[in-house]
């Protein structure tokens, strides 16, 4: 049984701009395991985006998708499936305004079609993206991406009660079933895994980790996060590209 549990965003947080991960934080991540403390990754990137992240940090329990997808110990514990007719619905209202959408499993995506966006957003996240217009159709979809530059509360007001869209950067929206977060995707982990009752601590940076900035014992912002992340803070340490993972858990004595 661990000591306590923390909670890593990724995009700003636990990966520097580069997504790569600084030394000092492959250090913190071997450090807590000597201090028995469970390191979880919360993101809304999906496990294929991430392996090798998983793979350098040894972590194996994580909150995925933005909760749609969560896993203890390498094991699947709980998946969200998108209704198809709801995908349905949304590819056609985003057609509409010419918005490709991005259909995602933990294994694997495709695109409605490519832009300017799609190609800048996944060379970004050194991802190789591909256009098929029925890879949705055969598989449980847990998660989307619409790249809609801005139309937030259009496609909010068209699908509320059924789907949660986050900004997730400029150019595009994450796309959860309703009541999907990364608040439930944590919920579910620790009580799953008989962890409720641990101090819980969780690091982000950004508009998608306020659900779990609100539900943890010790909530941790990048100097680099944004004012919203920044105001549910207990404590801000430096920025995702100058040791503020290590200095954040330093702060809280989680390591030497």
């Amino acid at each position: 049984m661990p000591n306590a549990v923390v909670f890593f965003d990724l995009d700003g947080t636990l990966l520097a701009d580069d997504k790569s991960l600084l030394p000092s934080t492959l250090a913190a991540m071997t450090s807590l395991r000597q201090h028995d403390i469970l390191p979880v990754v919360a993101t809304g990137r999906n496990v294929f985006e991430i392996q090798y992240v998983l793979d350098a940090t040894q972590i194996d329990s994580i909150v995925s998708a933005n909760g749609s997808y969560v896993q203890l110990n390498g094991q699947p514990i709980a998946t969200e499936t998108i209704p198809p007719a709801v995908i349905t619905r949304f590819n056609a209202f985003a057609a509409k305004f010419g918005d490709p959408v991005g259909w995602y499993t933990h294994q694997g995506f495709a695109l409605s079609a490519a832009s300017a966006d799609t190609k800048e957003n996944y060379a970004l996240l050194r991802l190789a993206a591909h256009v098929d217009r029925t890879w949705w159709q055969a598989r449980d979809i847990n998660f989307m991406f619409v790249f809609d530059r801005g139309r937030d509360a259009e496609f909010q007001a068209a699908f509320a009660g059924e789907l949660d869209l986050v900004r997730n950067n400029i150019r595009g929206l994450d796309v959860m079933n309703h009541g999907v977060s990364k608040r439930t995707g944590i919920m579910t982990l620790l009580a799953q895994a008989g962890l409720a009752h641990l101090p819980t601590y969780g690091f982000g940076d950004a508009a998608n980790d306020l659900p779990m900035l609100q539900l943890v014992d010790h909530p941790v912002v990048m100097a680099n996060g944004e004012p919203a992340a920044k105001a549910l803070a207990e404590f801000i340490t430096t920025s995702n590209t100058s040791d503020g993972i290590a200095n954040g858990l330093r702060h809280y004595g989680l390591i030497d």
